[in-house]
């Protein structure tokens, strides 16, 4: 491999090491079709090249992201051990079919996801204006108000607005886990591409820390899926290494970025990478 590829190896690696940092994604969803456009790579070995960057480019993540907010070790390794055995199905599924309908499946995945991801900042931005404006009540909600308190005790019923989120148990996350490594190994990725939009809605915890615990429990499955694609073959070794060690140089970068962006800001940029990914996967085909 000449000198300008490895340096252009490198440049890119730190991009989307950066861009990983960021969003919690590992940078693999950026790499894998940027490797089939620009490299010629089939889709299978695109993706196990792809992990030799996001394994160590996640675990940096991890490391930063667990400087900030501690993470919660139960549910990470119990989520973590869900996902281990099913990475290796889904990586064996993968390697036996054909690489355009691997790509279209990655594509259709994708879509789904980012449209979700929409669908939830949307949702997001009317529950608060909601809340600004029940700050302000008008006459008749005064009236109503004013009535309801005059009703018995028994007649009055909480507010659903009030429902407590089910805690996101170790069991829960080994489940989870479980989906999610069977994903990750089909496609290289996207294992913590599922989880979070899933931690942040049903157990509404902060995108930040479901980007957290999502890199957390996808680091056994995406060893595993590792080793089971470079052992077919999938992988080049001489292009993920110097996108890894760009990676890592700009991962911590990106974490702290994370941090300081607004939690919808980093909803809708994670959105747009998706459908930007999307784009990609559809011009290649």
């Amino acid at each position: 491999m000449s000198l300008l590829v490895i340096a252009a190896c490198l440049a890119a690696g730190s991009l989307i090491g950066f861009m990983g940092g960021v969003l919690g994604i590992g940078g693999g969803l950026i790499a894998i079709p940027a490797l089939v456009l620009l490299m010629g790579m089939s889709q299978q070995l695109a993706q196990g090249t792809a992990l030799i960057m996001v394994l160590p480019a996640i675990t940096m993540a991890v490391r930063k992201y667990n400087q900030q907010t501690r993470i919660d070790k139960r549910v990470a390794a119990a989520g973590a051990a869900g996902a281990v055995v099913f990475t290796w199905v889904g990586a064996r599924l993968a390697l036996g079919i054909d690489s355009s309908v691997l790509r279209r499946s990655f594509a259709v995945f994708l879509f789904f996801i980012a449209l979700f991801y929409v669908w939830q900042t949307w949702r997001a931005g009317r529950l608060a204006a909601r809340r600004a404006a029940g700050q302000a009540p008008s006459k008749a909600q005064s009236d109503q108000k004013l009535h309801s308190n005059h009703k018995p005790q028994s007649d009055q019923k909480p507010h659903s607005d009030h429902r407590r989120a089910p805690v996101f148990t170790p069991r829960r996350a080994s489940v989870l886990g479980m989906l999610c490594g069977t994903l990750g190994g089909f496609f290289g990725v996207g294992g913590a591409v599922l989880a979070v939009p899933i931690i942040t809605t049903v157990f509404r915890l902060p995108q930040t820390v479901a980007q957290a615990l999502a890199l957390s429990m996808v680091i056994p499955g995406s060893t595993i899926a590792l080793i089971t694609y470079a052992w077919a073959g999938q992988a080049d070794w001489t292009v993920g290494v110097p996108l890894a060690i760009g990676s890592l140089l700009f991962v911590p970068v990106g974490v702290r970025l994370a941090y300081k962006l607004p939690e919808r800001k980093l909803r809708v940029c994670f959105a747009l990478m998706l459908f930007a990914t999307v784009a990609l996967l559809a011009f290649e085909s």
